[in-house]
């Protein structure tokens, strides 16, 4: 099993401290964070794509392209690339470019975002919002599939006749995840097109999801692509030596986040009640200690099927050391007893 972190790079004040982060300073301080995730064994990293003043990467590709040369292993990925309001042939010319940097380690997620923010920014109408990213990602992956592009045009995509996208990844082919919310259509879609889907799990009971992952190995299989079939959990999440400790850290940065986005879409604030029962075997937090990650994570792999885990420890500004300790706890005492696992 795959085991990984993500992040939005939040900045803001710290609920506990009261300092504030800016954007250059969490910039500087994710590259640490990278840096540090890449020396402790983990798999991947991922940066997710938002247009707020509230997160300072906007552009996942050239963030993790800061953080290719001082890392070896570490796959770098978006989480995600919002490609309804992109161009498809940059996106794919940045994560190519990326993908040379780094030697081969770059990877694409893309999806349709959890904010609107970059749609009116870029020009789009939301009323288009499932056909643009049909018709762009249908381009994304002709692009990959052949060095020149032959492309008829659609109604949000151009005409290209022939010419050659550069630079080409270094196997030939960039690694590219349908990331889902919850949706059944897109993940039949991601089945079908033999793509890999990253499932965001932020909230309910985790294991009610096994019917999307049902639904996308089977799709999959019907459509030929059942050996490319792979399943990777994304949650929110944090890890400490002591499970409380852990818990009492994260709660304050990720309440005010979840309670931001509440009042914008009207849930109420969350109470600490309602994150220790999240906490739970069957709750969409993952906090704790490293035997409780391990064990909740583990007792969820046999109704999901995931190959991979990605966690989402930096909701809201945290302590920097403190992220620190926490990534290196998840390297050296989570990943290897999941890998441990099969």
């Amino acid at each position: 099993m795959e085991v990984g972190l993500y992040t939005f790079g939040d900045v803001g004040k710290d609920p506990v401290t009261g300092q504030h982060v800016g954007w250059q300073q969490r910039l500087n301080n994710l590259m640490e964070e990278i840096e540090l995730a890449d020396q402790v064994g983990l798999d991947v990293f991922g940066l997710g794509e938002h247009h707020r003043p509230n997160y300072a990467i906007s552009s996942p590709a050239t963030t993790l392209a800061g953080a290719a040369r001082t890392t070896k292993n570490i796959k770098l990925s978006s989480a995600v690339t919002v490609l309804s309001s992109d161009d498809p042939i940059r996106v794919y010319q940045q994560f190519s470019t990326l993908d040379n940097l780094s030697g081969g380690r770059a990877e694409l997620m893309v999806g349709r975002g959890s904010f609107i923010e970059s749609f009116p920014l870029f020009g789009y109408e939301l009323d288009d919002y499932n056909e643009l990213f049909e018709e762009k990602l249908g381009m994304l992956l002709a692009i990959d599939e052949a060095e020149r592009l032959n492309w008829p045009g659609t109604t949000h995509t151009p005409r290209v006749g022939g010419l050659g996208v550069y630079p080409r990844p270094v196997s030939g082919n960039l690694p590219m995840w349908i990331a889902v919310g919850g949706t059944p259509q897109s993940a039949v879609r991601a089945g079908a097109l033999g793509l890999p889907l990253a499932l965001a799990v932020i909230g309910g009971r985790p294991r009610q999801f096994s019917g999307l992952t049902d639904l996308y190995r089977s799709a999959a299989e019907q459509s030929g692509h059942g050996d490319k079939a792979r399943v990777s959990l994304n949650v929110h999440g944090f890890v400490g030596e002591d499970g409380k400790a852990a818990a009492d850290l994260f709660f304050p940065a990720q309440k005010a986040v979840m309670d931001q986005i509440g009042r914008e879409r009207g849930w109420p604030p969350q109470s600490r009640a309602q994150f220790d029962a999240g906490m739970g075997p069957e709750g969409a937090m993952f906090v704790g200690s490293p035997a409780q990650i391990v064990d909740k994570i583990l007792g969820l792999r046999e109704d999901l099927g995931f190959d991979r885990v990605t966690i989402q420890m930096a909701i809201g500004v945290i302590e920097h050391k403190e992220m620190l300790k926490a990534i290196e706890v998840l390297g050296t005492k989570v990943a290897p007893e999941l890998r441990k696992a099969g």
